[in-house]
């Protein structure tokens, strides 16, 4: 009985971790360009929110393992092929805005010249 709840609690929550992920892949698919994605040489923005959404609504309306991992892999090769690439050509770079890695706070470091 005990384990019954504990595998209970582990399956909720990968579910909700399927979820998520589902979310986070569909909320940056949502706010890209559409022109990045062309530009960046990758599908479509409509056909990544497509096969996007019905991860999600899969994920939500009928969790079936098999279903589940199949979105899962397509959210993963979302997140780590197709955003940077779109980051990329949008000129998004995380916290940085361009300018070399000797850049500081307050500019370029020059080494005291």
């Amino acid at each position: 009985m005990l384990r019954e709840g504990f595998d209970s609690i582990i399956w909720l929550v990968i579910g909700l971790v399927f979820i998520g992920f589902a979310v986070a892949a569909l909320v940056f698919a949502v706010m890209a360009r559409e022109d990045a994605y062309r530009a960046a040489d990758k599908q479509t923005k409509k056909f990544w929110l497509i096969i996007l959404g019905i991860n999600l609504a899969l994920n939500l309306l009928l969790p079936m393992l098999f279903l589940q991992i199949a979105g899962l892999i397509a959210a993963i090769v979302f997140m780590v092929d197709v955003r940077p690439a779109i980051r990329q050509v949008s000129g998004g770079g995380g916290g940085r805005r361009g300018g070399s890695s000797s850049d500081g706070p307050y500019g370029p470091y020059n080494g005291g010249r």
